[in-house]
């Protein structure tokens, strides 16, 4: 699948040479974190992440259960970091956040994670972004759920589901490795009960713990799961994380 990307990039090599300088929006989950690595593939100059720290569980735009630790992600990556807080609900209003640091970047693009199915969040940061020229892009939207999500195995990224709000996803899923061994049963799962296997639409969210452009790697070393019986649904809460050497 990893192939394919290159190869789709160099297709279409004439789109992205006019976008260079380029910022992240960076949940530090898998999707964003591909989407880094498939512009750093790209050669694209990454200035910033920027991550968002919503005020609880309901924000539409951003991760919930594991934001603030994407100072360490960002720390081991070795990118200027931008970690934002949000007090307001609604996509708008969340989207909003983002105006003081894109009014301040030069930059030619912020670029979203995912296969482009994020629509709420893709419009409401575009209208945010297009107040300054710049432009918003999801890159691996050539690609379906499942090719992300394998192209995203693939890559050897450390994936650790941080919060499920789909039926069918309970709350041993929570905090569990998304691998090779996991993926089948997790494809079963989204077959019967229909939510996305990439988990488009806020189904699940996911942290990443090391990649193969981290210098080191983000050891959770103390977390809880926090579970709603009558939502169904829950995340992890992290009290202890550090960066640790690779092996």
């Amino acid at each position: 699948m990893v192939r394919c990307k290159i190869t789709y990039l160099k297709q279409h090599a004439q789109y992205f040479s006019d976008i260079m300088k380029v910022a992240i929006l960076y949940s530090g989950g898998k999707d964003s974190n591909f989407a880094l690595l498939t512009a750093l593939r790209n050669g694209w100059d990454v200035k910033a992440l920027i991550s968002v720290k919503p005020k609880n569980e309901e924000a539409y735009l951003y991760h919930y259960a594991t934001a603030e630790l994407t100072r360490l992600q960002a720390e081991s990556i070795g990118i200027k970091h931008f970690l934002l807080e949000c007090n307001e609900i609604g996509p708008e209003k969340e989207a909003a956040v983002l105006d003081k640091i894109l009014s301040k970047l030069d930059i030619e693009a912020i670029v979203l994670g995912g296969v482009g199915l994020q629509q709420t969040q893709i419009n409401s940061v575009g209208k945010v972004a297009s107040k300054y020229g710049i432009k918003t892009i999801t890159p691996n939207s050539n690609m379906t759920s499942e090719e992300l999500l394998r192209a995203e195995i693939g890559s050897g990224m450390d994936i650790r589901i941080v919060n499920v709000a789909a039926d069918g996803l309970g709350p041993e899923w929570l905090g569990k490795k998304l691998d090779e061994s996991s993926f089948p049963e997790l494809k079963a799962l989204s077959g019967k009960f229909g939510f996305d296997i990439d988990f488009e639409g806020g189904q699940a969210d996911t942290f990443v713990c090391d990649a193969p452009f981290f210098k080191k790697k983000v050891e959770l070393k103390s977390m809880k799961k926090v579970w709603d019986k009558i939502t169904s649904s829950g995340y992890v809460q992290v009290s202890d994380a550090v960066l640790v050497e690779k092996n």
